[in-house]
């Protein structure tokens, strides 16, 4: 896990406040909240302070630790947290967040980063000479069917290549990034293949609104005596039941109450049912051929009422024997 820390001093501005539009913007967001619960708006208030200034400042940090009424620790562990907050200065025109994650790295992603070495400077949190320009890695951005992908502040820019990122800087650079599309670069319309949609081709055919109208001719046509009747047409089954298995029974009618007043002859359930298989002793204790090769008793063990007594040689004067079943030597004690 990285540690993520404050800018240097020597780059923080003495004070923050947002503007006019931002702060009642802010107002409104923290009524949304109940009383007493003001600072779960911290998040969407760091946000709007980083769209407005570019980073997340430490002035603006305590500001809006003030405005919530919470600790400055606890608004500064927000801020440190989430890595969607900047807290040092980035490109002032553009920051390139690069998606480094597996699916983007199989497509090209480190080719991205690149040129974002060549041309906004070679590390990561650095800006370009002029100021304007700034990349990272990241992970996922969720456009994982379109990589390789970047995003631009809160655009993403897909199925991109080298070539085309180096002209999305460039337009970023010269301050026309908002002529650039955002979305696919290869021409493809959203996550659709890339050649053209292959299925629904025809939107008509799948509305609700077609399903009706083409429901009221058949059976204004059956009305009339014309066509075949609606019950032996082939008609469509909505796709929200096509998949469901048939489960009505009679004991999942609601309709039904029960449980119901009318008790069955136990004798006569008893008389209907199966009688189990008497029980052979014999033949529960042999193996199956197809395990052992041939039926035999399997092997148990005996019970402890079946075992013998064990009991220890002894000779006759009551002195057990030693291992090797003769009388142990005893020393002499000395006189």
């Amino acid at each position: 896990m990285s540690v993520r820390r404050l800018a240097e001093i020597s780059v923080q501005p003495a004070h923050f406040a947002f503007n006019a539009e931002n702060s009642a913007w802010a107002e409104q967001t923290i009524r949304k909240y109940p009383a007493g619960r003001e600072q779960s708006a911290v998040i969407p208030l760091m946000m709007r302070a980083q769209e407005q200034e570019g980073w997340v400042t430490k002035a603006a940090i305590e500001t809006i630790a003030d405005m919530l009424g919470m600790p400055y620790i606890r608004a500064l562990e927000v801020a440190t947290f989430y890595t969607q907050f900047q807290l040092k200065p980035v490109g002032t025109r553009a920051h390139v967040q690069v998606c480094g994650t597996t699916p983007c790295m199989l497509r090209g992603a480190e080719a991205l980063m690149d040129v974002c070495r060549s041309k906004i400077h070679h590390d990561q949190f650095h800006t370009n000479a002029d100021g304007t320009l700034s990349w990272e890695e990241v992970e996922c951005l969720g456009a994982c069917v379109n990589a390789p992908m970047v995003m631009v502040f809160k655009d993403t820019y897909e199925d991109l290549t080298p070539e085309r990122l180096a002209e999305i800087i460039d337009a970023f650079e010269r301050g026309d990034g908002a002529t650039v599309p955002a979305g696919p670069q290869n021409g493809r319309i959203v996550s659709s293949p890339k050649p053209g949609l292959t299925s629904l081709t025809d939107e008509n055919a799948v509305l609700k609104t077609t399903r009706d109208r083409e429901r009221e001719e058949a059976a204004r046509a059956e009305a009339a005596g014309e066509g075949t009747p609606a019950a032996e047409s082939d008609a469509e089954v909505p796709p929200s039941k096509a998949g469901r298995p048939v489960t009505d029974a009679p004991e999942t009618n609601p309709a039904l109450k029960t449980p119901s007043p009318e008790k069955a002859d136990p004798e006569a359930e008893k008389a209907a049912s199966a009688q189990p298989p008497e029980h052979d002793a014999a033949a529960a204790n042999k193996a199956e051929p197809a395990v052992e090769g041939k039926a035999k008793p399997r092997k148990t063990k005996p019970a402890a009422s079946e075992q013998p007594e064990m009991k220890s040689p002894e000779l006759p004067d009551g002195d057990p024997l030693g291992a090797d079943g003769k009388k142990p030597r005893t020393r002499k004690k000395p006189v």
